[in-house]
């Protein structure tokens, strides 16, 4: 029986209506896909003044990736349920602005591939080149959308999915003097990571300082956490990254701070308990027995919860003078050494 839609997308619509009367949303572009046009949400709530720091939660840029959707999706579905009775969640987005891209990339999951509709990886679909030596296919290729890690033509225009990222951060986020973003993938190792740019070069970021206190400050909040922060250099190398781009583009002032981070959940311990699932191309990706999924929506909760405190609070911890001259010294020999 052929299936009628996404069931992300349905659970993405009912939120929508159930919380019609908090949520501003939109819908940049709709990717047509076997005769049916699968529509691309943004949501925000929260203080829509520029003058307040903003949140971002991104998923879905990976198809084959679903639960970063669900995770994104569990999070906005337990604040809209909290909303009806947290009088501390109404004062915290009195001071906050939160936005949601919980599915980038639906006509990649619908089709249940990596890449989008036309054979691009959106991760690797950016306007900036790799300065390092990256590996090969892996770190993205441009012989031909039928091999992975499609980058799209030399002289093609961004893909309309990684448009409409561009453009929601662009207005959402990097129009503020603080904003962090979060992006949910799955696929890489056997533990939780936090990745932070660069992907495009080894060469430390400028806001690195920033970077270690905020995960200076997560550890000191919860020492038993399971995650491993990292630049996603230390990793690998790729050419095309959308918050390489946007982070990039997106802090050429010096007063501005604008902090993506990537929750790359480690499915190699999924497949590890279950090798059956690895000749099931979603299965590599997502937990598929049901306790397993729950356990994985349920974890992420308390770093999603700390995001939205550690933005609100930025001007407590965001490092200044001699603080920050130890704390750009301490990553460097930390992630760098």
């Amino acid at each position: 029986m052929p299936r009628k839609n996404l069931p992300e997308l349905i659970t993405l619509k009912r939120l929508i209506d159930e919380g019609a009367a908090h949520l501003q949303v939109s819908t940049p572009c709709s990717i047509a896909m076997d005769g049916r046009d699968f529509p691309v949400y943004t949501v925000a709530l929260g203080n829509p003044d520029p003058q307040v720091p903003a949140l971002g939660f991104f998923g879905g840029i990976h198809g084959l990736e679903r639960i970063g959707t669900q995770i994104v999706l569990a999070f906005l579905e337990s604040l809209l349920a909290r909303l009806r009775w947290d009088h501390t969640l109404h004062q915290q987005l009195s001071c906050l602005r939160l936005v949601f891209m919980p599915l980038v990339n639906p006509g990649g999951m619908w089709q249940a591939t990596r890449c989008n509709p036309q054979g691009v990886d959106l991760m690797r679909n950016a306007p900036v080149s790799a300065s390092d030596r990256v590996p090969f296919l892996l770190g993205g290729q441009r012989y031909s959308r039928h091999l992975p890690w499609y980058r799209g033509a030399a002289d093609a225009p961004m893909e309309a999915e990684s448009r409409a990222v561009c453009d929601f951060v662009t207005r959402e986020l990097l129009s503020r003097q603080f904003s962090l973003a979060l992006d949910c993938h799955s696929g890489f190792g056997l533990r939780d990571r936090i990745w932070f740019p660069h992907a495009h070069t080894s060469t430390p970021i400028p806001h690195l300082a920033d970077i270690a206190a905020l995960e200076q400050l997560f550890s000191a909040s919860y020492p038993n956490h399971n995650y491993v922060f990292e630049p996603q250099s230390r990793q690998y190398r790729t050419h095309g990254d959308l918050w390489d781009y946007l982070y990039l583009n997106g802090t050429d002032s010096g007063e501005r701070v604008f902090l993506p981070l990537t929750l790359e959940m480690g499915s190699w311990l999924w497949v590890k308990k279950n090798p059956r699932q690895l000749f099931d191309r979603i299965a590599m990706f997502n937990p598929t027995a049901r306790h397993r999924q729950q356990r994985v929506l349920r974890r992420h909760l308390t770093w999603f919860d700390f995001l939205m405190r550690a933005t609100i609070s930025h001007q407590s911890w965001l490092p200044s003078g001699m603080a920050r001259k130890v704390q750009h010294k301490r990553a460097l020999t930390q992630w760098y050494a």
